[in-house]
């Protein structure tokens, strides 16, 4: 008897997961309702793609995983995708300047480019080397009963289909449905939680200046410790010879769409390296803004769900987007599905339940690391901080100091932050003892720039710390 899979949703979650299917199952229909480009291009109903993506090398990793044949990492450096090691960044944060570590390995290599580069890629080599297809139709609602989905009422050339299927998928993306669907087969149990700093993204795309090729990503991070609404910026090297600005603000720092006032917000930063950089580059887009960057996750592996369901990426948990995490948690979710497809048939009791507690690994990971930063910021929406929450977020930003001086503490809470460790890796017993021990050296009173960067800033005349 022929099987068939339906995912909700054609972008980074949505290919991943029919790449994760195709091998177990006779027919993977991808359903998508917006116009997906034959190149690299903006989509209509993807307006967060136009703000800085990284792919954490956890995420390349479960892609490889995933397609081995299609070498979508390959791909995207031969179409310019630039390579960064997290050790190697130029970053600012609450703590200072953190110091440039040499390191060769792939272990903490991130992958720049624009996210629709990266869908493009993604997509073609799904398409291009599995029977996956796409249908251009809208879900209305699931099929089936609080026991078991068995398809999709979709919405395709003006007529409702029900679309039947031994397994659904939904990677339809942070306004996805699936709650209200769910609501209609009678499951009203899932917890949710929700942090919401306010957060404002605002990005603009930028020609690299002669001299400024090989600048690496850039991060200012804001302070969450200071009582004040926080700022921060992010300038990321992406192909054919770009930069990617993306700045963010909490409630009450927000930036704005004016394009002298997006250089002076980058110039207000906490650090004006950002600003003075972009002060000397030609704007090749205008300024676009999101609002819609809340923290919000369902905790579909606690709720009574029913079989036959399955829920990945930004449907599962928005994060907030200054931490470049949705695209590779997406990947650990669709490597979890793979996985459990290896060990259990999609009909067998339990399976989607194993699979959404699998994938909520990464989740849990990425969630934290989210909120526990915006959290302290003013005027936060959600849950306050504990006890708990204080006495970590003073050992952290020990942590992060000594950080700032030490390549085993700064390589530790950089494989954190790629979800390659869980979070508990920061309180082992060698990294507590660096914390209570302090810096190894004294603070850095400047960005660490290489001769070449420095020939270049230093042409545009004194830099003010």
């Amino acid at each position: 008897m022929s099987r068939r899979a339906v995912v909700i949703g054609g972008s980074v979650a949505g290919m991943l997961a029919a790449a994760a299917l195709f091998r177990s199952m006779d027919e993977v229909i991808v359903l998508e309702r917006d116009d997906l480009p034959d190149r690299p291009a903006p989509r209509k109903w993807l307006p967060q793609a136009r703000h800085a993506h990284v792919l954490l090398p956890s995420g390349r990793d479960a892609i490889r995983e995933l397609l081995p044949v299609a070498d979508v990492h390959g791909r995207l450096l031969a179409a310019g995708a630039r390579e960064q090691s997290l050790t190697g960044t130029l970053g600012f944060g609450p703590q200072g300047w953190y110091r440039r570590w040499p390191d060769v390995t792939e272990d903490l290599l991130v992958t720049c480019c624009s996210r629709d580069l990266f869908d493009w890629v993604l997509r073609d080599a799904v398409l291009g080397t599995t029977p996956v297809v796409v249908r251009r139709a809208e879900a209305l609602s699931l099929l089936g009963t609080d026991q078991r989905v068995t398809g999709v009422r979709v919405l395709a050339e003006g007529l409702e289909e029900d679309l039947r299927a031994d397994l659904v998928v939904d990677a339809s993306g942070r306004n996805s449905r699936v709650e209200h669907w769910l609501e209609g087969l009678g499951v009203t149990d899932v917890p949710t939680d929700e942090v919401d700093s306010g957060l404002v993204c605002a990005s603009r795309v930028l020609r690299v200046p002669r001299g400024a090729e090989n600048f690496p990503l850039v991060q200012v991070e804001a302070d969450p410790s200071t009582a004040r609404p926080g700022r921060s910026g992010a300038l990321v090297p992406i192909e054919d010879g770009r930069w990617l600005v993306t700045l963010s603000g909490t409630r009450g720092a927000e930036p704005t769409t004016h394009p002298g006032g997006f250089t002076d917000f980058a110039l207000g930063l906490r650090h004006p390296l950002i600003g003075r950089l972009i002060s000397v580059a030609e704007p090749l887009s205008e300024v676009f803004l999101s609002r819609n960057t809340r923290n919000r996750r369902r905790d579909f592996e606690k709720a009574v769900m029913p079989e036959g369901l399955v829920v990945l990426g930004d449907a599962v948990a928005t994060f907030n987007p200054v931490h470049g995490q949705g695209m590779s948690v997406a990947a650990l979710g669709a490597q979890a599905l793979s996985r459990q497809l290896r060990q259990t048939d999609v009909t067998a009791p339990g399976f989607a339940r194993a699979v959404q507690r699998a994938a909520a690994r990464s989740v849990s990971a990425a969630y934290a690391i989210s909120t526990s930063q915006d959290q302290w910021f003013p005027e936060v929406v959600g849950r306050a901080p504990s006890l708990v929450d204080r006495l970590l977020s003073t050992y952290m930003g020990r942590l992060a100091r000594v950080a700032t001086t030490s390549y085993a503490v700064s390589a530790a809470r950089s494989k954190v932050a790629a979800l390659q460790a869980e979070p508990s890796r920061l309180l082992h017993t060698e990294l507590l003892l660096a914390t209570l021990k302090g810096p190894v050296m004294e603070p850095l009173d400047g960005p660490p720039l290489t001769f070449e960067e420095s020939a270049f800033v230093d042409a545009m005349g004194p830099l003010a710390v």
